[in-house]
């Protein structure tokens, strides 16, 4: 078992059938691997705040997820509600259609309203740009705009898009953004072997379903 690698994974569970059950076997592999947070929708924040005191690992939650197609200010209302009930960091996705279009000034405005939100209730931001859906000059452009708005991370995908992280795609952000903002790969990382790709191309996060079977040198089963 790699400890190193769990310090990496938010251990992520973001399926809408996901029950109290579910929830509560993720908190506890989390615990016992030190995974760095625990990802759920909205709905679980609490709970997994809860399950998780004292453990040292943090609770994250999705906001406009997974299409990010909500206004501006639903998902700063969003954001704030899963901070109120313990969220550490946030993981938001981006009007993908602003990004589509060019419209990097849009994106600005957009991610700078969040992060502000985020970040006055001492919380971290990770900006989902979607990578499934976007050409390179996109993903520069969404890039970008995470960076000149003050977000602490890019993320590159919901995992619920048709596509997860690549390697190329990983390279691509950490040059965009450079040295200091976090790059998470998410959507797809199941192995060992893929997550320490992942982390060499420049992700300083990693987000996953099988986090378990990463560390523990194995194959992860479909997912996130």
């Amino acid at each position: 078992m790699s400890t190193n690698i769990a310090s990496y994974i938010d251990h992520t569970i973001l399926n809408p059938d996901a029950g109290a059950a579910d929830i509560e076997r993720i908190c506890a592999e989390a615990t016992t691997y030190a995974f760095f947070s625990v990802c759920v929708n909205p709905i679980w924040v609490s709970t997994v705040s809860a399950a998780l005191t004292g453990s040292g690992v943090k609770t994250c939650s999705v906001i406009g997820f997974p299409f990010g197609a909500i206004p501006t200010a639903a998902k700063v209302a969003e954001a704030r509600g899963a901070i109120v009930d313990g969220a550490n960091e946030i993981d938001m996705v981006i009007n993908i259609a602003s990004a589509k279009s060019g419209d990097e000034e849009a994106l600005v405005a957009e991610i700078t309203a969040i992060t502000e939100a985020v970040h006055a209730g001492g919380a971290i931001l990770k900006v989902i740009i979607e990578t499934a859906l976007l050409t390179d000059d996109e993903k520069v452009l969404a890039c970008r705009a995470s960076v000149r708005a003050g977000a602490d991370f890019v993320k590159t995908s919901t995992g619920f898009a048709g596509g997860g992280a690549t390697v190329k795609d990983v390279a691509l952000m950490r040059a965009t953004v450079g040295p200091d903002l976090g790059v998470k790969a998410s959507g797809g990382v199941r192995s060992l072997e893929t997550a320490h790709a992942m982390i060499a191309a420049g992700a300083t996060r990693l987000g996953s379903s099988s986090g378990v079977a990463i560390v523990e040198g194995e194959q992860g089963a479909e997912g996130y």
